[in-house]
């Protein structure tokens, strides 16, 4: 793309989408334990066109949630309803292909409580870590990394300095 076209149009991120077992639960999950609220809820019948999976006609529930930004940052959560699809094995560790949700909040350690009462898997309980940021600063967190009901892997974290 040219400058000018880039200028009026900057990529974003909008939404990441992720195929779930149970709209409820999952819904559950990022709303009581993660903090985000539901944004849309509906059902969407597939065109058969633009989703690399199930077929024309296929039935699914969609369920969009925001965080503070209403229009980046979002996370849909897809059910396929009619017919379902058929469930992978639960995983433990991360490969090539998979995906981290890095997530920025408020009170890690109420986050780690919410997560553990809810019987989700927690990874790596809330620890402190200190990275480099991209302007050479030091930043200094609290991480808690655990793996969502579908086995999709979120570190959440609370950033105890604010850097320019």
């Amino acid at each position: 793309m040219n400058a000018e076209v880039d200028a009026i149009f900057p990529p974003l991120v909008k939404r990441t989408t992720l195929i779930v077992r149970s709209i409820e639960r999952s819904v559950a999950f990022y709303r009581d334990v993660l903090g985000l609220a539901v944004w849309y809820d509906d059902e969407v019948v597939l065109s058969g066109v633009g989703l690399a999976a199930g077929a024309k006609g296929d039935r699914t529930h969609l369920v969009i949630l925001k965080a503070e930004n209403p229009v980046i940052g979002m996370i849909g959560l897809l059910e396929f309803t009619s017919p379902r699809l058929p469930e992978r094995a639960t995983r433990s560790r991360l490969g090539v292909g998979d995906i981290v949700f890095v997530m920025q909040g408020r009170d890690v350690e109420a986050v780690h409580r919410r997560a553990v009462a809810f019987g989700a898997r927690i990874h790596a309980a809330p620890h402190h870590f200190a990275i480099r940021g991209a302007a050479g600063n030091m930043i200094s967190m609290t991480s808690l990394s655990l793996w969502d009901p579908d086995d999709f892997f979120i570190e959440y974290n609370e950033r105890h300095e604010r850097t320019p």
